[in-house]
């Protein structure tokens, strides 16, 4: 185990050699139990009463009762329990978290690179596309007419899509996760458009290609859902929006440091929307959010108890958090997002939004006792230690549940409680059928501003918004809280 770092601590620290003491070495930094074997002598050792020890150890008393020993261990982001004869070894267990958590925990050997960096090239075109990386890579190593072959003019030093792609994404996508995924998800689906109809490489597309991708964004397409049906869904003029001025934005870039030598897409975005023409339209009245809370607390048939109990998790971190889908994804390397207990009891989610921004969210009481139930189930202590490093919502196939499942369990709640409001309420049915976890930050945004009129920069931290003209637009959605101010203003001579 000599060949392991940890490079959480600085300096970085070598893992022990021998396995004990590693997985303990690992309990010790991670704050949670990473293996640790049980006997009913150690247990009356640990605990100052057997009365103690059932409470506080329920299913490592009750196995005990018919084994000599039991091992707890650390797996897919929960504590669990097994007699020694079905617990998995310690080597294995020291194996499966050093993959987990491989971003801090890395091989003492380094890694090799080739001279000419085409592995950093390759990381960040895995951003597009990270199943096909090979396929991504070999189609763009290409160029076409626009490109630059004068190296004396050409910044940007190389000649083909490949390296001059990852160097805008590098010198444009980096600072932020989120910014980096948005710019994927909009030029994976301009690179797919161009392999569709075997044109390309992207250095070699025409105004004319150009617009012709424009036109394909305004095509609806047929979107299915989980249980198989089929449903027409038109992108909004934002999303189309967006993608061109991402597709501008990468040939403007290219044009600018002299790797092409014409920009095709010159005035492809005629115009952009302005901050405060912001206006959300996606909220779910009061009636719908406390029928999915009161469902939440009903069980369901085929679901065990810790899978419900990680759905109710998630629902109240989007319903009391007011965070976007992403920031509800956990990352090894900046521990977040987690939460504090602070010294007068009262819990506080801490996320890492756009821009790079850290920020520090109240949680009311509701959502605190969710959490706490949700973290004893996992074998975790009620309340995080200060130095615990763990999801905050993990995955059942083993580390941290990450946005696609997040987004599904919103849906699935959604989806569930529009089942059974239809026979008596179709429309409130098919509303929440269309909502999505965005529309919870929505409702909490209308909360704030409209419903409890908190100050505007106090709202604007707590959303994370770059402009407080973002925020003010909530103010602007209410059309029933205006017309209120209308009627008391002039009915009955304005008293």
């Amino acid at each position: 185990m000599a060949r392991w770092l940890d490079h959480g601590v600085t300096p970085p620290a070598p893992l022990p050699e021998d396995t004990d003491e590693a997985l303990a070495y690992l309990t010790h930094v991670l704050g949670h139990t990473c293996y640790e074997r049980w006997t009913l002598a150690k247990i009356k050792r640990a605990f100052s009463s057997l009365g103690t020890a059932k409470v506080e150890m329920r299913s490592v008393f009750d196995l005990l009762l018919d084994h000599t020993e039991v091992v707890e261990w650390w797996e897919s982001g929960r504590l669990r329990t097994a007699a020694t004869d079905n617990a998995p070894s310690p080597q294995d267990t020291l194996n499966r978290l050093l993959r987990t958590y491989r971003r801090r925990f890395r091989h003492w050997e380094p890694i090799q690179v080739q001279a000419s960096d085409s592995g950093d090239h390759q990381r960040w075109v895995a951003a597009i596309d990270p199943q096909h990386v090979r396929t991504l890579v070999a189609w763009l190593s290409r160029s076409g007419r626009f490109v630059n072959q004068e190296a004396s003019t050409n910044t940007l030093a190389t000649f083909d899509d490949c390296q001059a792609f990852s160097l805008f994404l590098r010198d444009r996508a980096s600072r932020s996760r989120h910014t980096l995924r948005a710019y994927a998800a909009d030029l994976r689906r301009l690179i797919s458009w161009c392999r569709d109809r075997q044109i390309g490489p992207l250095s070699n597309l025409t105004r004319n290609d150009l617009l012709a991708y424009r036109d394909s964004l305004c095509v609806a397409r047929i979107s299915i859902s989980d249980q198989g049906q089929q449903r027409v869904v038109a992108p909004s003029e934002r999303t189309q929006a967006r993608a061109l001025a991402v597709v501008a934005s990468l040939y403007q870039y290219w044009f600018d440091t002299g790797y092409l030598i014409a920009n095709p897409a010159s005035g492809l975005v005629t115009g952009t929307q302005a901050r405060n023409e912001f206006s959300p339209k996606r909220f779910l009245s009061p009636t719908a959010l406390n029928a999915c809370d009161a469902w939440l607390d009903t069980p369901i048939e085929g679901k065990t108890e810790l899978a419900l109990l990680r759905r109710r998790a998630i629902w109240v971190l989007y319903r009391y958090g007011g965070i976007r889908l992403a920031e509800l994804a956990w990352h090894v390397d900046t521990n977040l997002p987690r939460v504090v207990v602070e010294d007068d009891g009262k819990w506080t989610l801490y996320v890492h939004g756009k821009g790079n921004k850290d920020r520090a969210i109240p949680l009311p009481d509701v959502a605190a006792n969710a959490l706490t139930t949700y973290r004893i189930a996992r074998g975790l202590t009620a309340q995080p230690a200060a130095h615990e490093v763990a999801p905050l919502i993990h995955g059942f196939k083993g580390g941290a549940l990450q946005e696609s499942g997040l987004y599904s369990e919103v849906k699935a709640i959604f989806e569930e409680v529009a089942t059974t409001l239809r026979p008596n309420d179709g429309a409130l049915a098919s509303l929440l059928e269309a909502a999505s976890p965005h529309w919870l930050r929505h409702a909490y945004a209308k909360a704030l501003v409209v419903d409890h009129q908190v100050p505007l920069p106090v709202a604007q931290a707590l959303l994370g918004h770059a402009s407080v003209q973002t925020t003010a637009s909530y103010s602007k959605t209410d059309l029933a809280q205006l017309r209120n101010f209308v009627e008391t203003s002039f009915t009955n001579g304005g008293k």
